[in-house]
C-alpha cells in the first residue's frame, strides 16, 4: 500500500497543522488547554486529510468508548412487531447520534440470555446502558448493577428495594388511565371494562390502578388480563364478551390490545362507538389512525422518552454520575412525562 493510500496518522495531522502531536491528541480527544486558533488549524487539517481517530487508542486516553448498550428485555419477535420499540429506539438513536455515540442493541430471548448480557456489559465494551421493558421478577437489574455499568431505565422501577436511587424515565401511566376512564364515564357508559397489559410490568399495573381510581367499585369480571399484543387483545375481548355481554365501554392498556379488541367487536356485530366505546393507550399513529374506526387513545411521547433516557445517561457519564439534574419534571431519581387524551371516532 502506498503512503498516499494509507490511513492518515496523528503525526500527519500534526505536520499539516504545524503543531505538536500532543496538541493534536488533546484536540481530537476533547482535552482542554489548547488555544482556539490552534484548535481551528488542527480541525482543518483533520478535515483535509480525512483523519479518523483510532478508537482503541482514544479509549485509552478518555476511558470512554462512545458506545451505549440498549437492552430490551423482550424476545426479537415482540421487539420488531411492536411500533412502541421502534419509536423509543428512534428517540435514543437520535440523541446518541447527536453526541457521536454508537448504539449497541442487545435483546433477550429468555432468561438464559441475561447472564450473557451482563457479561457483555461488565466487559468494558460500552460506557453505559439503557434498559427497558423489564418485568417485576426480572434478574437483569441486579445483574446490571453487579456489572457496575451506569444505567438509565425505561419505566418505573418496580423492582427497586429503595436502598439506592434508580434513574428512570416513564410516562404518567396512572394519570393517563384515569383520564381515559373518566372520558368513557363522561359519555354515559356504565359497564366500563379494562383489558390490562401484562401485570408483571409496572406500566400495566399503573394503568390498572388508574382504572380502579375511577371505577373502584367495578364488577371484577370487567377486568381481563392481556399482554400488549393484538392477539392478546382479541383473546381478552372474547373472554370479556363471554363474561359480560352487556359491556358498553372498553379501556385497553395499549393501542395494539385495542386493535385486537376492535376486530372481535366487529366479528360479534358490536358497533363502535354506538354499542361499545373503545379507548387505547400510546397513540402510536401507525396503529391508532388505521383502526376501524380510528382510535381514541392516551398519548405518551414515546420517542421523547427515548431521547431523555439517552440524554440523562450521557450527562451522567460527562459528570461521572448518572443524574436527572437540570431535567424538567425530574425527581431525584426519575422523570415522569405527562400524557394527553387524543379523541378520535372510537369513543
Amino acid at each position: 500500500m502506498t503512503e498516499t493510500a494509507s490511513r492518515p496518522t496523528l503525526e500527519a495531522v500534526a505536520a499539516r497543522a504545524g503543531v505538536s502531536r500532543a496538541t493534536v491528541s488533546r484536540v481530537v480527544n476533547g482535552g482542554d488547554g489548547v488555544r482556539e486558533p490552534l484548535v481551528e488549524r488542527v480541525r482543518r487539517a483533520v478535515e483535509e486529510l480525512g483523519y479518523v481517530p483510532n478508537q482503541a487508542a482514544r479509549s485509552l486516553v478518555t476511558r470512554r468508548h462512545d458506545a451505549v448498550a440498549v437492552v430490551i428485555a423482550e424476545p426479537e419477535t415482540r421487539v420488531f412487531a411492536d411500533p412502541f420499540f421502534a419509536l423509543q429506539l428512534r428517540g435514543i438513536s437520535k440523541e446518541l447520534t447527536a453526541h457521536d455515540n454508537q448504539l449497541v442493541l442487545l435483546l433477550t430471548e429468555g432468561r438464559a440470555d441475561h447472564a450473557r448480557v451482563a457479561r457483555y456489559l461488565a466487559g468494558g465494551h460500552v460506557d453505559g446502558a439503557l434498559v427497558f421493558s423489564l418485568h417485576l421478577d426480572d434478574p437483569l437489574p441486579g445483574l446490571i448493577q453487579g456489572a457496575g455499568v451506569p444505567t438509565v431505565f425505561g419505566g418505573r422501577p418496580g423492582w427497586s428495594d429503595g436502598t439506592r436511587d434508580v434513574v428512570y424515565v416513564d410516562s404518567d401511566n396512572r394519570g393517563g388511565a384515569r383520564e381515559a376512564v373518566r372520558h368513557l364515564v363522561g359519555l354515559g357508559r356504565t359497564r366500563v371494562a379494562h383489558l390490562t397489559g401484562p401485570l408483571d410490568q409496572t406500566s400495566a399495573a399503573d394503568r390498572l390502578e388508574g382504572f380502579r381510581d375511577v371505577r373502584g367499585d367495578a364488577d371484577p369480571r370487567l377486568v381481563v388480563e392481556s399482554d400488549f399484543t393484538p392477539g392478546g387483545g382479541e383473546r381478552a375481548m372474547r373472554e370479556l364478551l363471554d363474561r359480560c355481554p352487556d359491556v358498553d365501554a372498553v379501556f385497553a392498556a395499549n393501542d395494539l390490545t385495542a386493535s385486537g379488541a376492535l376486530r372481535v367487536l366487529r366479528e360479534h356485530g358490536r358497533r363502535v362507538p354506538e354499542d361499545v366505546a373503545v379507548v387505547g393507550f400510546d397513540d402510536m399513529l401507525p396503529v391508532a389512525e388505521q383502526t376501524d374506526p380510528p382510535l381514541t387513545t392516551v398519548r405518551q411521547d414515546i420517542e421523547e422518552m427515548g431521547r431523555i433516557m439517552a440524554r440523562l445517561l450521557l450527562r451522567g457519564l460527562d459528570r461521572g454520575t448518572t443524574t436527572t439534574d437540570d431535567t424538567p419534571d425530574a425527581s431525584p431519581s426519575g422523570v415522569v412525562l405527562p400524557t394527553t387524551l387524543v379523541r378520535r371516532a372510537s369513543a
